[in-house]
């Protein structure tokens, strides 16, 4: 199996059950818009960000003119796209191996991180936050946080949140008063200089360990985000922090995984509906121990129930998702596996047909060049309905692709 950890190359990285069925749909489309290699970049492990002009942004691990990852953008043109690299990292002071993509904020920058290069005392770097900011046609990559492997954390490899004001937020697997990871806020001061603060420092006991890849959601000035481990079951929470007094925080788990039956190690972005209830995916647990979707539903006295709405079963079926999940119009969900499928992932639909069951549908089975391949993020929508998403191998050189799918 392979692993979702994504701190560095080579890293090793109770619930109501409902009845399904497994179909294979054959309406919905795939299409390769870019296939990367070397030059251009490799291995995007990265969520796609689109814009109001339906450009399309993301970073790959590797490649780049200095081998070190890029920041890249897919521009449609009535020819196809056209891909530009916006920023190429050095492995030094500047980064290396940036995933999981970038974040856009009101005025068009974009804010990502890198998890090796930078400085403090992690072997190649302890990796860090930064800033790409455009003027005329150039974009400029400016360093906004390198951590130091001590209280900060190492190893960002999470997204990153933007509030209204410019306060960046995210996660980091390591490290930390506890080194198991942490939640940090980075702000500017007064005279336009960046510094953290760390909101959180994960124990790895109720509070959860080794903050998840997937972006934090604030929602109405609340973040909301996943660990991967720890937990009062070891298999990961899903937790809230609320602002409190004079910059301070409020830490609460929301829910505890359990392991199999229920999910267990949460690794995606988790999703609200406009109810507010939330939905997300684990890589293990499940009936099968090959991964769930599960929601959360709140309860009018503050408690959250649990449940899961999928349990991944054997091939043809995917497993193992690392994937955040999105809606179309109609209400149903979509993600991604990392496996499963034909050996290379797979994209799945889930249905609602009353009652609280769910239908699973396998839309696209990804076969490897010139297809993608072990999709490791899920996928975006744009403001016209069009979903995007991206694989780390596969392509026309088996060095990764972005691809649109048409439900």
């Amino acid at each position: 199996m392979k692993s979702p950890t994504y701190f560095r190359i080579g890293a090793v990285a109770a619930a109501a059950f409902f009845v399904i069925s497994l179909a294979t749909a054959t309406s919905a489309t795939t299409e390769v818009l870019f296939s990367f290699d070397e030059a251009e970049g490799a291995y995007p492990d990265s969520d796609l960000e689109t814009d109001n002009a339906s450009n399309i942004y993301g970073t790959t691990v590797l490649g780049g003119d200095f081998g070190g990852g890029t920041v890249f953008r897919l521009s449609p043109t009535p020819d196809g796209w056209v891909h530009t690299i916006l920023y190429s990292f050095t492995g030094g002071a500047d980064g290396g191996q940036p995933y999981k993509g970038v974040t856009l904020d009101r005025e068009g920058n974009l804010y990502g991180t890198a998890v090796t290069g930078g400085s403090g005392s992690c072997e190649g770097g302890c990796g860090v936050a930064y800033k790409l900011t455009k003027s005329g046609g150039t974009w400029t990559q400016r360093v906004i946080h390198a951590f130091t492997g001590g209280n900060d954390g190492s190893g960002p490899g999470a997204r990153l949140t933007v509030d209204r004001d410019g306060n960046v937020y995210g996660m980091t697997p390591i490290g930390g008063a506890y080194g198991l990871g942490t939640i940090y806020k980075i702000y500017r001061g007064p005279r336009g200089g960046w510094t953290l603060k760390v909101i959180h420092a994960f124990t790895g006991g109720a509070d959860g360990g080794s903050g998840s890849a997937g972006r934090m959601i604030l929602r109405n000035g609340i973040l909301y985000g996943a660990a991967t481990t720890g937990g009062t079951y070891g298999s990961g929470v899903v937790f809230e922090l609320t602002p409190r007094a004079v910059g301070r925080w409020g830490f609460r788990t929301i829910y505890s995984f359990r392991g199999q039956p229920d999910g267990s190690f949460p690794y995606g972005a988790l999703l609200f509906d406009g109810s507010g209830t939330i939905y997300g995916t684990t890589y293990y647990g499940g009936t099968n121990n090959i991964g769930a979707v599960y929601k959360l539903s709140h309860r009018p006295v503050g408690e959250w129930n649990e449940s899961v709405i999928y349990s991944f079963q054997d091939v043809p079926d995917g497993n193992s998702s690392i994937s955040n999940l999105v809606f179309d119009g109609a209400g149903n969900l979509y993600g991604t596996t990392s496996e499963g499928g034909l050996g290379r992932g797979t994209i799945f639909k889930l249905s609602p047909v009353g009652g609280g069951q769910w239908t699973e549908t396998v839309v696209h089975r990804f076969q490897g060049p010139p297809d993608g391949a072990f999709p490791y993020n899920g996928m975006v929508v744009d403001r016209f309905g069009n979903f995007y998403g991206a694989t780390v191998h596969g392509g026309d050189d088996d060095d990764g692709s972005v691809y649109k799918f048409t439900p």
